[in-house]
């Protein structure tokens, strides 16, 4: 059964992503079969193997002793703003950002981060067969995360084709940053959020190549990577100091409005037609979770969250997920947790397109004209990814 709700997804996703394409006769069909036969197997080893099973579950607990050494520095600026025992999501999820935006930086600064990323991102390219910029991308977006990923190729964006520039969106949306990955953890098991990170790597680069094919000539595949002006250690520190609580008060901020927002529209909803808006577009989406793996009377509970995500944001779903999973089954658990691990959602359009725009205007436009197509994309990235974790379960 769990292979033929494999089949379902990735044909549902096939079946939409085909009908928008930009050239249908250029889909390199053996291309994504293989990608598809890699995530199969990764999916496996990750999951159902006691060395992938190990890796997972020393990788969460690495995570958890980072957000564990952060609490250090939150306990002593914050110490006593909440009753002992209690915990609240900016303390617990939002703060330890700040802790892991250093982290990164000083990975970056001793060019570990750079020479991993780099060297993954030339072994991605043979086997995908995509561009050496393109496969670079795919993985850096998932360690730097975005917006901060556009600035190591910002020479090359002015350059880039249109088809080219989709494709990095793509991957720029379907991604998380290593930074986020500790706060998605807190709502989230570690092991879907390790699975995701790596599946949604190669779910990107299968659906731009539905959506978007193109042939790639070797002289177009520029590879140089923008080198950063090195500035003295401790001012790198205080900048990813000052950079990572920006990223924590503007997520603080939107899930404040969001959050606001659709308690609002949730009340008027309930006030007129005597149902939640939630449970509404879960109707609408509980057919897509269905044929993802979800059995269909969590369908519409699963739908609910798929499409809050969508609407709003991934800790808005995530926040609403964790008050309804326990009456879940894992199945519907695991493939929900793997499909909310990206940033496809209409508010990334706006920040990835503004990104791509302080770096070339034109480049900036063209992405602003696709944007919903973009979303369209990297939100069928998602469901691959949850089709993905649900045939093992």
């Amino acid at each position: 059964m769990n292979i033929l709700f494999l089949l379902t997804g990735v044909l549902l996703v096939f079946g939409i992503a085909f009908l928008v394409s930009n050239d249908r006769k250029k889909i390199k069909y053996k291309r994504i079969l293989l990608m598809l036969a890699i995530q199969i197997v990764l999916v496996f080893l990750m999951m159902n193997t006691n060395i992938g099973l190990i890796a997972i579950t020393k990788i969460g607990v690495f995570f958890e002793n980072l957000m564990a050494i952060a609490d250090a520095g939150i306990q002593f600026v914050f110490g006593g703003m909440v009753n002992e025992g209690a915990t609240t999501f900016f303390f617990v999820a939002l703060l330890p950002l700040v802790f892991m935006a250093v982290l990164i930086g000083i990975l970056n600064y001793i060019k570990v981060l750079p020479f991993i990323i780099k060297y993954l991102g030339l072994f991605l390219s043979k086997i995908t067969g995509m561009g050496k910029l393109e496969s670079y991308f795919a993985v850096s977006t998932s360690v730097l995360g975005q917006p901060e990923v556009f600035l190591t190729i910002t020479k090359q964006i002015p350059l880039l084709t249109q088809k080219r520039l989709y494709t990095i969106c793509t991957s720029a949306m379907s991604a998380i940053s290593m930074a986020m990955a500790g706060a998605y953890m807190t709502m989230l098991e570690p092991k879907f959020v390790v699975t995701a990170v790596v599946l949604n790597i190669f779910s990107a680069l299968i659906v731009a190549n539905i959506i978007n094919p193109y042939d790639l000539d070797e002289k177009e595949d520029l590879m140089q990577i923008e080198e950063t002006k090195r500035v003295p250690f401790f001012q790198m520190i205080g900048d990813s100091v000052m950079d990572g609580f920006k990223v924590v008060i503007v997520v603080a901020a939107m899930l404040l409005g969001f959050i606001a927002l659709m308690e609002l529209v949730n009340v008027m909803f309930e006030g007129i037609f005597q149902i939640s808006f939630q449970t509404m577009i879960g109707y609408i989406f509980a057919p897509i979770a269905f044929l993802m793996g979800v059995p269909w009377g969590e369908a519409v509970q699963a739908g609910g969250i798929m499409a809050t995500k969508l609407i709003t944001n991934e800790f808005v779903a995530m926040l609403n997920f964790g008050e309804i999973s326990s009456n879940l089954s894992d199945k519907t658990i695991a493939i929900v947790s793997v499909y909310l691990v990206s940033f496809a959602n209409f508010g990334t359009v706006g920040i990835v397109s503004g990104s791509i725009k302080s770096i070339s205007e034109k480049q900036g436009n063209y992405v602003s004209k696709f944007a919903l197509k973009l979303l369209l994309g990297a939100t069928l990235a998602s469901v691959i990814s949850g089709t993905m974790i649900g045939l093992i379960m």
